[in-house]
């Protein structure tokens, strides 16, 4: 690619779970004007699209929220309540295609609120909002909410300048988000990205809950290939749309030429592809899926799964993650290369066997329990990794279990 066309390299934090997508349940509840494309069309996770020749009877159709030109005092706003509530570390506005209509400047205000508003949403292209809708909108007081993006300049949507990627600083979790346009215009997506913050002092230690859903707080740390889609993914609600919709590696090229069967009854692999999932709490997994819906003639041959227990030091609550990571790294390193580099830390995670490396089939669901003696009880875990031979795809993995406090 030509430096003309490069674009911005997206930050460390654009691989945190996105808190306002449409996957996640996220809710426009009030926009002063959604004139030519509702606000809900910013929040759609897949990338936006330009279809020339569409139109609408109020003007060109646009994949994003695009407001009318404006003609009255102040400028425009939505007042948006977060699919997944947490700590918010970046926001990334992507105004593709909007190249002589894009919002010029854009701000965020964020709040936690104990209640859900209930405001009146239309959500109908060629309207705006109505003198009684603003009042109970601005009754919210979201004119004060906290500002945790600045005023900032947003480009035209051509190649080189549509993805725009802004840091934020706060540690505060947050529900619901104000988002000013200055004072018009598009933008294609808003991605708001961060941690998920769940309160577990309500959870009971009898309570079964997926601990690696990501609306559990559950993160994908790591994956030694995601070619065709991340590995952030495999927490994602629901079961997967279509194959975009979970990880898939590229082949790999050191797979065998033929084939051959090994003793312990899998196929001979030199290596796997791996992903590192990170609990929302520590606890005890009864029961696995590993879900290969949509991946028919890309399925893994097979997986195996291990899980550690790394808890948090005087180093930092991430001092466990970094130590995953780095034993990750060196893994793959090793996979690629058959060595380790002369200077390289010895391993320091232990990791134990979950569920022992079993044939996987097909556009299928699988559940793997302990009870039925499919899955390997290891204790209270924090992290588990899916290794895939040789690649392939999975749509969903989860981990049902209980919390240990």
């Amino acid at each position: 690619m030509s430096s003309s066309t490069a674009q911005v390299a997206a930050p460390a934090w654009a691989q945190l779970p996105n808190l306002a997508s449409d996957k996640v349940d996220t809710k426009i509840l009030f926009t002063t004007d959604d004139f030519f494309a509702v606000a809900e069309c910013m929040l759609s996770s897949k990338d936006p699209v330009f279809i020339p020749d569409a139109f609408t009877e109020f003007g060109k159709l646009m994949d994003g929220w695009e407001t009318r030109r404006k003609r009255t005092l102040g400028h425009d706003w939505c007042i948006m309540q977060l699919g997944l509530s947490g700590i918010v570390k970046g926001i990334a506005v992507d105004t593709a295609f909007f190249t002589g209509n894009q919002v010029p400047r854009i701000s965020v205000q964020a709040a936690r609120l104990d209640t859900a508003p209930t405001l009146v949403r239309r959500s109908q292209g060629g309207t705006a909002a109505t003198t009684e809708e603003i009042e109970a909108a601005e009754r919210l007081g979201s004119v004060d909410w906290t500002e945790i993006l600045p005023r900032r300049v947003l480009q035209p949507g051509y190649p080189e300048t549509r993805q725009h990627y802004f840091d934020v600083s706060s540690n505060e979790r947050w529900t619901h988000l104000r988002i000013n346009l200055y004072p018009d215009g598009g933008i294609a997506r808003l991605r708001v990205h961060g941690l998920v913050v769940r309160d577990w002092s309500q959870v009971s230690t009898t309570d079964v809950q997926d601990l690696v859903a990501v609306e559990n707080g559950g993160r994908a740390l790591y994956h030694s290939n995601s070619h065709y889609g991340r590995s952030s993914n495999l927490i994602n609600p629901g079961r997967a749309a279509d194959m975009g919709d979970g990880w898939e590696t590229a082949r790999r090229p050191d797979r065998p030429a033929i084939y051959t069967m090994g003793h312990d009854g899998h196929v001979v692999m030199p290596g796997s592809d791996f992903a590192v999932l990170k609990l929302g709490h520590v606890g005890v997994v009864d029961s696995l899926e590993i879900d290969t819906n949509h991946f028919k003639g890309n399925f893994p041959e097979s997986c195996f799964v291990e899980a550690c227990l790394m808890t948090d030091s005087s180093s930092g609550e991430d001092a466990g993650d970094a130590l995953v990571i780095g034993d990750c790294e060196r893994k793959n390193e090793f996979q690629r290369t058959g060595t380790l580099a002369a200077n390289a830390p010895a391993m320091s995670v232990e990791w134990k066997t979950l569920l022992p490396r079993t044939k996987l089939r097909a556009h299928e669901q699988r559940v793997f329990t302990v009870a039925d003696n499919t899955l390997v009880n290891p204790g209270a875990i924090s992290h588990i990794r899916l290794n895939i031979y040789p690649d392939g795809g999975v749509s969903r993995v989860r981990a049902l279990g209980r919390i240990r406090k």
